[in-house]
Parts: C-alpha cells; structure tokens; sequence
C-alpha cells in the first residue's frame, strides 16, 4: 500500500515530539511491507536542526510553500491510497482542504496534539485545522483517548475517530548499561504549564538533596529561571541520545500539558521510551493514565514535592528494579510501534472508500 503522509516535521526532532512519533510509526509501517513518502515545509528553524535529512525506511521531500506542493506532488496525493495530514502543518487548513478534495484513496487526520487541537477550536483558533475539515476526513487519528473520540464525532463530525497513541520503538529504546549520572531526570521542550511541574518534581528535590545530581533536558527555558547548582541543563538531545540519557537517571520524571491532563488519556511518548529503556518513572496524575501504566505497579503517580521525596527516600532498590522491569513488560505487549502500525491499518480497513482495493497487511 502507498501512504503519503504531510506532517510538521520527521527531519528535525528540535523543539518538537513529532519527528520521533513519525520516525517509529513510518518504521514500522515500512516494516509490514508498506511504501510512504513523508512531504514537508522547509522551516529554517526545522532545517538547522536537522537530525535525519533522510532515513531508510521512507521517502523524504520537503517543499516550500503551497504552490510548490501543488505543483510537484498533486499526482502523489492523487494516486495514493491513504493520504494522512497531520496536526500543526503550516497552512494545515489549506493543505488538508487540498488533499481531502484531490485524494483519491483513503484521507486522515492524524492529530499528535488533540487536546490542544480542541482547545483551538474552542477558541476559534484555525492554525492548522478548522470544525469544516473534521468531516471531509474518513479517519481522524488521536493520540488522546476516552470521551474525546466521542466528542470528535459528536460535536465535530468525524465518521471514523480512533485511538493512535503514541509508542516506543523498541529497536532504539531499551535498557543499557551506563554509569548513573542523575537521581532524576526530565526531558521536554520549556512550555509554561508545566514548569509547575518541573519545580515541584524535580526542582525542589534537588534543592532538598544537594548532593545528588539532576538534570532537565529540553529547549525554550527562558533565561530567568533559575537552575539549583545541582542540575545539569542540555538544551536539546538529538533522539540518538535519549536511550542514554533515560538508562542514566534512576528515576525520570513525567510532566503533563495542561491540556492533556484536563481532557485525560493522552500519554506522553516519553512514557513510554523511558519505560521501554527499563528506568522507573514519576508521573503527575490524569485521568485514564492506568489504561497504559498500573499506578503502584508499573509507574509511580505524584502530586507533590513531599511525594516525589517520600519515593526516593522510602523505595527500595529491588522495589525500583521490579517497577521498572514490569513497566518494559507492558510496553513490550501493548506500545510499541509494531502495535501502533498495526492499529492504524486495521483502522483504515473499516473506512475503505470503495474507490480503490488495498492490501492493508
């Protein structure tokens, strides 16, 4: 089956957990025997932080602006026999209104960011999608969950939303022998809700604990945030790094967008590659988060300073390394990138437009 998929960005990983998703979902579509092609804008902040300028298992082609994808690659989409636009593409109304009127194959949404997706929406926001497009779509993919897929339908229109969570690729993220570094660790690009976060998981502890080390990776911090001498900051860690950077802290730290937290069932990828890479993990709490992890099980659900201490004074080392172990076990049944592709395809079966016979795999 071909798939043409236009997305924010699968070159570049800085300031953005797109390129990640992408990578590991295209991979392993590629693996199941299907050719993509994945389209898109060339971003000057995009195109000096490449990280994968091209990867083996996907044809790459950026583009300029509007008319220079109409112009090259309208015979693609056309031919294609799932064509997937995905959220935050600049222009993203005006592509998606280009290729749900010009494919000929299958059309979706694939929304990496559906709760803030329908706080724009709410608000009248259009950046990259707007209410008349959710219907010209025959699947909308949402990496939230829950009472969203209802709503979506409902209130928006959508004749097919499903679940696409993100995952771990499981080829790149698993344990590894490296000398520990931190006692906990967070990584994610600077956003303002979830500094709260940072400050009361992992900020204050180490503010409490001097003597460990911590670390916060990520772009986008303002300069006035003040850093505890005890953490260690990294401005952006390609996605080569990250097995290291998980398998190098003893515990790692989950911080949600409040977005995601108030419409629940929306689980970070960083979940899931810490867990994969067999490192214990803190999470703040929302709802439906034991759809994907069992709290006290398989991760470990704090609400404050004096919980995250509470943990790291009181759990044993064969308490950590059992948690740890068991989170792995779930990732490797029921997230990884495998699981996802398949998902999507079996998905797209039940939204065929009778135009065309595929081999979904």
């Amino acid at each position: 089956m071909k798939i043409v998929v236009l997305g924010l960005s699968i070159t570049s990983s800085w300031g953005n957990g797109h390129a990640t998703t992408y990578r590991s979902l295209i991979s392993a579509l590629h693996g199941l025997g299907h050719e993509i092609t994945f389209l898109e804008r060339d971003m000057p902040w995009y195109a000096s932080h490449r990280d994968a300028a091209m990867l083996p298992f996907c044809q790459i082609e950026l583009y300029h602006d509007l008319s220079d994808l109409e112009d090259r690659f309208s015979g693609l989409v056309r031919s294609a026999d799932v064509a997937v636009v995905g959220s935050y593409v600049p222009d993203g109304v005006m592509v998606g209104e280009w290729v749900t009127r010009l494919a000929e194959g299958i059309t979706a949404f694939y929304d990496i960011d559906t709760p803030v997706t329908l706080a724009k929406l709410e608000q009248q926001d259009y950046e990259y999608l707007a209410p008349f497009l959710i219907p010209k779509f025959q699947v909308y993919f949402s990496f939230a969950g829950g009472p969203v897929l209802n709503y979506l339908q409902e209130r928006y229109g959508s004749p097919k939303a499903c679940p696409l969570y993100c995952c771990a690729d499981i080829a790149h993220y698993y344990p590894e022998s490296v000398p520990q570094r931190w006692l906990a660790g967070y990584l994610g690009t600077y956003s303002s809700d979830r500094q709260k976060g940072v400050e009361e998981f992992l900020m204050n502890p180490a503010r409490l604990l001097t003597r460990e080390r911590f670390v916060v990776a990520g772009p986008s911090y303002p300069d006035d945030v003040y850093w505890p001498p005890n953490v260690e900051r990294i401005d952006h860690l390609s996605p080569d790094k990250h097995r290291q950077f998980y398998c190098a802290q003893k515990f790692t730290i989950n911080i949600t967008r409040a977005d995601m937290r108030r419409r629940g069932y929306s689980p970070s990828v960083r979940l899931f590659e810490a867990a994969a890479c067999g490192v214990p993990i803190m999470s703040d709490f929302w709802e439906g988060i034991e759809r994907f992890f069992e709290p006290g099980k398989e991760i470990l659900l704090v609400h404050d300073t004096a919980e995250v201490m509470k943990i790291i004074r009181g759990l044993t080392e064969r308490e950590r390394r059992k948690l740890a172990f068991r989170a792995r076990v779930r990732v490797l049944k029921d997230h990884t990138a495998t699981q996802r592709a398949r998902e999507l395809l079996s998905a797209l079966e039940g939204a065929e437009s009778g135009q065309k016979s595929f081999n979904l795999g």
